[in-house]
């Protein structure tokens, strides 16, 4: 048994095996998170209504029951309070049908055995799309990469940016294997449909405006990608997208524009991903439109990223001549790159800089700042400069695999794939010499929201709106 804070001055009494089945959400803002924390704002409990128990919703002595209301109180107002409670997704039984039935027992106390929970049921998500106004409408975005699955449901806010509302993040390693059989092995696929099918339970009952669901690298390449999206399909009720090269390096600058300060003139903007590497080069000198992604003078996606390379070289023993390797490795595939010299006249000056959204470029900021716990409050949005992106590089190359496991930024599931990570940026530092980096912790799902935000003319209609009202 444990008693979950669920409110001010409010404690829920809960079993801890029905605990085990409610997910766990970030309350102040409302967002739910599941493997890796996307939020501000203390957890909280949120119960889902099939589970409740009959008996044991009771309060703890000295607590406000979440289920009465005080005396003084009309029925309009514990109606409305009810519908409050039900929005938050909380069901316990309202006073009148408690009076009925007597004090409630903890679950310790009660004469009889607690019932069986009931069968878990297989979801197959239905999308359900409505038209809404601007202040309630949800847009979803979902990555299927080679290495992670993420997800992403925002409400538009002020102008160019959104507010999340739900966000879930798994390592899946979908592309394990890939490199060598040119297939996704059964042991992948199985990963990647439970998080897919935890994408489907946060997605079902929803009603969003606008969803796009993409998958890349892996599925784009493999033998048996396209029957692995019937899997999902047939399986999870979702419908993913397998999108070319060329829109995953369009989406990552969509998702990153936020980031690019008004000073700026060129920069180098590069997604290391599981399977590919995608790059982009954006010439500002001549800024004609807000829009980031018009501003692309040239873009390439490398057939390499950490999961594949991190196959090829070995990922737990990696010495300096390995990682040299493969920072030549990858070099050599940049030499082919016919628009390298795009940016050579802003190359070296102050308002040119590097713009990394991966995990590669996220881990190091982590080691650099000594986190005990990741924070993207802290990561995302922050400058590296170039002396301190080469003392993390050597620092984690001096690591032991054991080492680099109990770093809390990089843990177990990164911990064979970071340097890999490192080489490829390492590669990309000499192509394009740059004093600054900025690390991004954001992608391909805030870019599709963006795109799909922007589309709708969501922050347009609300600057009109706000000026009529000034």
């Amino acid at each position: 048994m444990v008693i979950l804070p669920f409110a001010a001055n409010v404690a829920l009494t809960v079993d801890i095996e029905r605990l085990r089945r409610f997910e766990v959400v970030r309350g102040a803002k409302g967002i739910a998170v599941d493997d890796q924390e996307e939020a501000d704002g203390p957890p909280v409990a949120v119960f889902v209504r099939d589970y409740v128990p009959s008996r044991g919703g009771a309060v703890e002595k000295g607590s406000e029951s979440l289920a009465s209301s005080s005396q003084g109180e009309g029925e309009g107002q514990r109606r409305r309070k009810r519908c409050r409670r039900r929005r938050r997704g909380v069901y316990v039984r309202d006073r009148e049908a408690a009076s009925q039935e007597g004090p409630a027992l903890r679950p310790e106390q009660s004469s009889k055995p607690a019932a069986a929970p009931p069968p878990t049921r297989k979801l197959i998500f239905t999308p359900s799309f409505r038209s809404c106004q601007e202040t309630e409408a949800l847009y979803a975005a979902l990555d299927l990469g080679t290495n992670n699955c993420r997800l992403l449901v925002a409400t538009p806010s002020r102008p160019g940016r959104f507010r999340v509302v739900d966000a879930f993040s798994r390592i899946v390693r979908l592309g394990e294997g890939l490199a060598a059989s040119g297939r996704l092995g059964e042991a992948a696929m199985d990963r990647a449909v439970d998080a897919l099918a935890v994408c489907a339970r946060k997605l079902d009952g929803r009603s969003v405006r606008r969803l796009r669901m993409i998958a890349t690298e892996a599925c784009r390449s493999a033998e048996n990608g396209a029957h692995f999206m019937e899997r999902v399909r047939r399986e999870t009720g979702l419908t993913l997208e397998i999108i070319d090269r060329h829109t995953e390096a369009r989406l990552a600058v969509s998702g990153c524009s936020s980031l690019v300060e008004r000073n700026t003139e060129g920069l180098v903007l590069f997604d290391i991903g599981g399977g590919s590497s995608e790059i982009a080069l954006i010439d500002l000198s001549k800024r004609s439109t807000p829009r980031l992604a018009d501003h692309i003078v040239a873009w390439t996606s490398l057939p390499t990223g950490v999961v594949s390379l991190a196959e090829k070289f070995g990922g737990h023993v990696v010495t300096q001549e390995i990682f040299e390797e493969m920072v030549s490795e990858v070099t050599d595939m940049l030499s082919r790159f016919e628009g390298a010299e795009r940016l050579s006249h802003l190359a070296g000056s102050g308002r040119f800089h590097l713009l990394g959204t991966s995990g590669t470029v996220t881990t190091l900021a982590g080691v650099h700042l000594g986190l005990r716990r990741y924070d993207r409050r802290r990561v995302d949005g922050l400058w590296m400069d170039r002396q301190s992106i080469d003392r993390m590089i050597e620092t984690i190359l001096g690591w032991s695999f054991d080492e680099r496991k109990a770093n809390p930024c990089i843990g177990t599931e990164r911990a064979d794939l970071v340097l890999a990570g490192c080489a490829i940026l390492e590669a990309i530092r000499r192509q394009w010499p740059a004093e600054r980096l900025r690390v991004a912790d954001r992608g391909l799902r805030e870019g599709m929201l963006n795109e799909m935000m922007a589309r709708d003319g969501v922050w347009r209609r609300r600057r009109r709106i706000g000026a009529q009202a000034a």
